[in-house]
Parts: structure tokens; sequence; C-alpha cells
């Protein structure tokens, strides 16, 4: 976690509690305005989101909640529709006390916060949109929306693989791989909405159309879309910009859906300067650090065979033995993602024997953890660790085999003369990562 998770606290709309989170101090205010499904607290358990959240909130006071009937709001007997969804906006805008916010809307979110915009101008100081749509159904003079068929096949797919990371491949291909990151993706989607409430959005999506309204859109308007987005066509994004007076589109070189994907950094200043007037490149502090993944193999499995309150004892036990040995390996707890952990070591010696500890030591538990090591310069962000160096030590951890420690060449050479040993693995190519890595597992 790459900031103190804030308070989740709820804002009265109507009949329904609708769940709310700030971070930041501002001006501006910024109410972020999620896609399909959210989950609050789940914002914080993934590194890439904290972070994309924590350098939103570095230039606003970032303001989000999870629409009513999905994630910690209440659920609901019939799902809202945007004009329900602009009061509930408004309502947690009451309860953070400000009157005025700019609305930073992504997919199926940037929809209703072009309505909300054009509804209420006086409300609204600026409006930005990532991965928007005005219409999501195919048309003759709309071809850019999906037919009947491939909404039919997004609905089947919920039915087939609820509980999974459905969706990943097209919301977020560039991380899709990373397996810390599919089993996070699956965990969110499921404390999000259930089964049959993620097919009623699905449905609700499809007929939303507000092609019409974008003329009357009169608030500074930023348009942002990466070019390869597998969700939405650029050819969309474009029509909306043509449509909204003096909108300012910009299109970027990336293939995620989600803002926090592969090019949040471009994203983020793009937005900072839009709402400030100040561009910030994303220069952090940075330091040569080791990087430590552990992970639980077939945790979903076991879970399931034990139940939740066993499972739930058996994490509380994992937990304390990887904090015991990161103790003694001098490591420092980083992040937490329900089954695995990220630390940091200032030496790889002692990274490579603290993965070898708990991965011995868990095994008294009934349990086998997968574990990756990788040495390389690292963003400070906060409390937290960020950069490539971060993301290679991940896709090293998910080829790891089942109570495997694997490392890269790069800490197999800087600890030579430690007395530990290695069996090449072979050359791989990790997703997202230039070039090719060799990889070693660890002789323990």
């Amino acid at each position: 976690m790459l900031a103190m998770q804030p308070e989740t606290r709820y804002a009265r709309s109507g009949d329904v509690n609708v769940a709310y989170q700030v971070i930041g101090a501002g001006p501006p205010d910024i109410v972020v305005v999620p896609g399909w499904v959210s989950n609050v607290d789940f914002c914080w358990e993934e590194a890439a989101f904290a972070r994309f959240l924590t350098r939103l909130a570095s230039f606003s006071r970032v303001i989000l909640f999870d629409k009513r009937g999905t994630g910690l709001s209440d659920r609901v007997v019939d799902l809202p529709s945007l004009e329900v969804r602009m009061d509930d906006v408004w309502a947690v805008m009451r309860a953070v006390g400000t009157g005025v916010a700019a609305l930073f809307g992504y997919s199926e979110g940037a929809t209703m916060c072009a309505l909300f915009a054009a509804t209420y101008p006086s409300r609204t100081s600026a409006l930005v949109m990532a991965g928007a749509f005005p219409r999501r159904r195919w048309a003759p003079d709309y071809p850019w929306g999906q037919t009947d068929e491939q909404i039919q096949c997004a609905l089947d797919e919920v039915d087939r693989e609820w509980g999974g990371p459905v969706k990943i491949d097209a919301h977020a291909p560039s991380m899709a791989r990373d397996e810390h990151f599919r089993q996070w993706w699956a965990r969110r989607l499921r404390a999000s909405a259930s089964p049959a409430a993620a097919k009623a959005l699905l449905r609700m999506n499809a007929d939303i159309d507000i092609r019409h309204v974008l003329p009357s859109i009169r608030v500074p308007t930023l348009i942002l879309h990466n070019s390869h987005d597998r969700v939405v066509s650029p050819d969309a994004t474009r029509y909306m910009a043509d449509l909204i007076p003096g909108a300012k589109l910009v299109e970027l070189n990336g293939i995620d859906h989600i803002p926090w994907g592969d090019n949040s950094d471009a994203i983020l200043e793009e937005i900072e300067e839009f709402l400030t007037g100040v561009r910030h490149s994303s220069e952090y502090d940075r330091v040569l650090a080791t990087v430590l993944f552990t992970d639980i193999v077939g945790s979903t499995d076991k879970a399931v065979s034990l139940g939740d309150q066993r499972w739930s004892d058996l994490l509380e036990c994992h937990h304390n033995v990887v904090r015991r040995e990161l103790e003694r390996f001098r490591g420092r707890e980083i992040a937490t993602t329900g089954d695995g952990f990220l630390a940091s070591f200032d030496g790889p010696a002692r990274a490579v024997r603290c993965a070898c500890a708990i991965s011995r030591d868990v095994q008294s538990l009934g349990i086998e953890v997968r574990a990756g090591v990788h040495t390389g310069e690292c963003e400070v962000i906060g409390n937290g660790l960020g950069g490539i160096a971060v993301h290679i030590g991940a896709r090293i951890a998910g080829l790891a085999q089942t109570g495997e420690v694997l490392v890269s060449a790069t800490v197999k050479d800087l600890v030579a003369g430690s007395a530990l040993q290695f069996q090449d693995r072979g050359v791989y190519s990790l997703k997202g990562v230039p070039g090719d890595w060799r990889l070693f597992a660890v002789d323990h």
C-alpha cells in the first residue's frame, strides 16, 4: 500500500447509503466516478491503483465512492438510472462539504460525469473523462458500439466465469499475465458486485446513449484515451470530443482501458496540468533495492476447502510467519495483497534467505508459497516503492513453481560469494518488460 487507506464513510442519498472515501487536501476537489463495478477498499490493495490515487491526491482532494448496488454501498433491488446516480454524486459532495468539484470518470463512469456536467454546470468546475463512450450499443449512425451478439457474449462470460478475473484481458491487458494482479482483480470483482448485479449493470450500460447531451456541455472538458484500448474505440472518443464545445482531446499510446494502467503517469500529468495549470513530471526519489514478492500457491482452492473462518485463521498464521522472517532478515513490508507480500531489502542475499525461510516455515501450516526476487532502481513514493523493478519482481514471482524461490540474473550476480546456490531456469520474456530475462531457482 502506497498511502494509508482512508476511512470509509457513508453519505445518505434518499434511502440509500453510499460509501465514500476522501484523500488529499485540495483545492481542487475531484470526484472520481468508477466504471462498471468498484469497491473503494480494494483500491488500496493493488499497488498500481494505490499509487495512481496517491499521486492524484498530491494536487487535489480526491473523493472516491461506490455506486449504489456495488462495492460497499447499499445493495438495491433495481439498479439505478444515470439520473439517480447523479443524485448519489451530489449526496457525496454535500457529505464532504463541497458545492463545486471537478468530475473524473472512466469508462461508464465518464458517461455519467458528462450528463452531470451538462445538467449541473454550477456544481462542476471541470470534466475529465478517460476511456469514455457516449453510447455502448452499435447503431447505423454509431458504428463504434457493440453488436447485440457481442453484448450477449459479455453477459454469457459473466455467467460462466464470475469469481475469476473476468474481462481482465480487455480492461488491463498490460497486467493480465501478472498472477498477483489477476488474483486481486478477481477478488475486487467479487467484492464489488454479485453475478446478477454485474449482468444487470452490463445491460444498463448497453442502453446508455447521451449523444444528444454532449453539445450542451459548457464546462472545461478534458478527454483522455489510450489509442489501443480494447474496450472503447478511439473513434468513439473522438466523436465525443467533436460534439463537446471546446473539449480538449489527448490520445496516448497505450493499451489499457483502466486509467491506472500502463499510461497512468501520462494521464495524471494531463489531469494535473488541466486542473491546476501546472505539470509536475513523475520524478520521485530513487533507491537501489531488492524486492521480494511472495504468494500462497492454490490459495483459492484452499480457502474453499477450509471455509471462511479456518482460512482467515490460516492467513493470520501465514502473515505472522512472513513478518517474523522479514524482521529477522531486516526486510521492510511494503504491501500485503490478501495472501501475498511485497517487501524490500537493502541487500539481495538477505532477501533470498528470507524467501527460503518463509518457503520452509509455511510448510508446517500445510501451505506452500512461491517467491520472486529482483534487485533494481525503485521509485520511492511515500512509504512505498514503484517503478519497473517492482513490476519485474512481480512477474518473476508469477513464474515461480510451487515452493520455488525464483530470482533474476541480477540477484544471482550480486550474491556471488554468499554460498547461495542456483539452478538455471532459462530465458523468459516478462510481460510488459523489454528484453529477455534469465531466471534462476534458489537451491534450498
